[in-house]
């Protein structure tokens, strides 16, 4: 059934392109359009412009990506004239420099902060979408994008009695604005993800005690972070036609490195220790980056988690502590790895004690307690660091509704399907920015955002331009894209984890791996030969033509 737009009289209420969301994606997404003439609204459920660093002001927050990589390269200014401070720039930084990009670009007058969109309604008649936003206003558009974000959607733990807790409850990912003191008072963190991981040294230098719950171990590298010298940094600045080519057509995760030349196995013990040391000193993401079987193959996969387990146990002085924190239930690198500041160091505190709810499982909160089989933990204040619904959490919020009233959530019920990771079958003009199907969260996400941005608007102009009114996958290409994306990742160690690349950190959520594996620079191929070929896999329809009066 097709829905009338309910405001279609109205020009001002309508778009050529809405946009959700203000993170990274949807400002550059913005820029773009505003750059070929096209009209465009944004709309933003927080109350300023950064996405994910909007929302995740947790203690220790940072980005995992070296700061001068993990930047816009679309305006040679502003990656000229912007001074990162540190190596790997903390939450603070990344927003300012997503204010600075807003207010540089002049963006936010097309951004309507504090608005969630709640529905979005397909007309196959007037071939335009109807977009519902929670101020009760309804506006039309051409296209829309979800420019809503990978990691954006948090995950509130479904534990017994949460409600009932009488101290502060804290999520990681929605961290309130304003500073939270720990000083004096028991903590509980529950979950050691990346999160938990970055937040527990902060949060432990305040506490008087602080208990960890963690129910299954992460591997983690040494961050090293350090501040930039300017030095460091007008190095970069030369470098970045180079850096951002290689990011873009060789680099497997869109970060500039190194590339191996050989297998783990290919080494001698000594020669292969010496170079895993040398990328642990180093610190960072790279650390997976010593070999380039470590993602495919077991026994070379081994020596690398042999390695880090090893550190953690030089590192960690009480064994049965140093034994939990050693990860033993997946391959290194198949849930996404962490980078810290002495996380681990962290537990020869006398005030740190860890928690193994694997096998002592919480079994309720009480008002001041965290309740598991063994005994009551007191706490003043909870912190849960338990996730996000990855990737298709942000997008299964908003009603969607396509061809024949179809909901994209309905039709997501097994799994996301999608072509390339930017537009899912029966769903016409609506795109997905870094969606499953595409590299994304397996990447420097900015990275593929520039990426998936430009071909995004590419294609508006070449519709525009070719006089097309609607564009959508064709069935079969998104069947064989899902069948490629899984066939893809059962080549690698990545599926023996249960992963949020796996949905399996929400119950219930279907398992299927979401990001493609193939590579930034394989995918940024296909997509690029998909639109020289005129969108080879997607279907067209032109614009009706008005008829012609006969001449009497």
């Amino acid at each position: 059934m097709s829905v009338k737009p309910s405001v279609a009289a109205n020009p001002a209420a309508s778009y050529d392109v809405v946009v959700v969301g203000a993170g990274f994606a949807g400002m550059y997404m913005l820029h773009r359009l505003r750059g070929q003439g096209m009209t465009a609204r944004v709309y933003e459920q927080g109350s300023g412009v950064g996405g994910t660093w909007y929302w995740n002001r947790y203690p220790g927050a940072r980005c995992d990506v070296e700061s001068m990589q993990y930047s816009y390269s679309f305006s040679e200014d502003l990656q000229q004239q912007w001074n990162w401070s540190e190596r790997y720039a903390p939450q603070p930084e990344i927003l300012q420099y997503a204010n600075h990009v807003a207010d540089r670009f002049e963006l936010r007058s097309d951004i309507q902060f504090d608005t969630r969109v709640e529905r979005a309604v397909f007309d196959e008649t007037a071939r335009l979408w109807s977009v519902s936003t929670s101020d009760g206003k309804v506006v039309t558009a051409k296209h829309v994008v979800l420019a809503t974000g990978c990691l954006s959607n948090a995950r509130m733990p479904d534990i017994k009695g949460l409600d009932r807790f009488k101290g502060n409850v804290y999520h990681t990912g929605h961290w309130p604005h304003e500073a939270v003191d720990f000083t004096g008072q028991r903590v509980g963190v529950i979950g050691t993800g990346s999160s938990a991981i970055q937040s527990v040294p902060v949060i432990a230098e305040q506490a008087s005690q602080l208990t960890v719950f963690q129910r299954t171990a992460n591997f983690s590298i040494p961050a090293r972070n350090a501040p930039l010298t300017d030095e460091e940094r007008e190095k970069f600045r030369a470098n970045y036609p180079e850096i951002r080519r290689f990011a873009r057509e060789e680099a497997r995760n869109g970060i500039y490195t190194e590339l191996p030349d050989r297998g783990a196995l290919d080494d001698g013990d000594n020669e292969r220790r010496s170079k895993y040391e040398a990328r642990w000193n180093r610190g960072g993401l790279t650390f997976m980056s010593v070999y380039n079987n470590l993602a495919l193959d077991k026994a070379a996969n081994d020596t690398a988690a042999d390695f880090v387990r090893a550190k953690i146990a030089e590192i960690v002085r009480d064994p049965e502590t140093a034994r939990l924190l050693q990860p033993d239930n997946h391959p290194i690198g198949s849930k996404r790895i962490c980078i810290d500041t002495d996380y681990f160091a962290t537990f020869n505190r006398p005030n740190v004690t860890l928690v193994d709810i694997r096998s002592n499982p919480i079994e309720e909160i009480t008002e001041s307690a965290v309740r598991t089989a063994a005994k009551d933990y007191q706490v003043d204040a909870l912190v849960l660091a338990t996730g996000f619904d990855a990737m298709t959490g942000s997008v299964a919020k908003i009603d969607i509704h396509g061809r024949g009233g179809q909901t994209l959530n309905q039709k997501w019920a097994a799994g996301p399907r999608t072509y390339l990771g930017l537009m899912s079958s029966g769903f016409p003009n609506l795109f997905i920015v870094t969606g499953p199907g595409s590299p994304s969260v397996l990447s420097n996400m900015i990275v593929s955002i520039e990426q998936h941005v430009d071909w995004i608007a590419d294609c508006m102009a070449y519709m525009r331009d070719h006089g097309l009114e609607t564009m959508e996958a064709a069935v079969d290409a998104e069947d064989k894209w899902v069948a490629h994306v899984n066939e893809v990742a059962y080549t690698t160690l990545y599926p023996q984890a249960n992963s949020w690349y796996m949905g399996a950190n929400v119950p219930g959520k279907p398992r299927i791996f979401m990001p493609y594996i193939g590579g930034v620079g394989p995918y940024r191929q296909i997509c690029n030969e998909v639109a020289a070929k005129g969108y080879e896999g997607f279907v067209m329809g032109q614009a009706e033509q008005p008829r012609k009066v006969a001449a009497s």
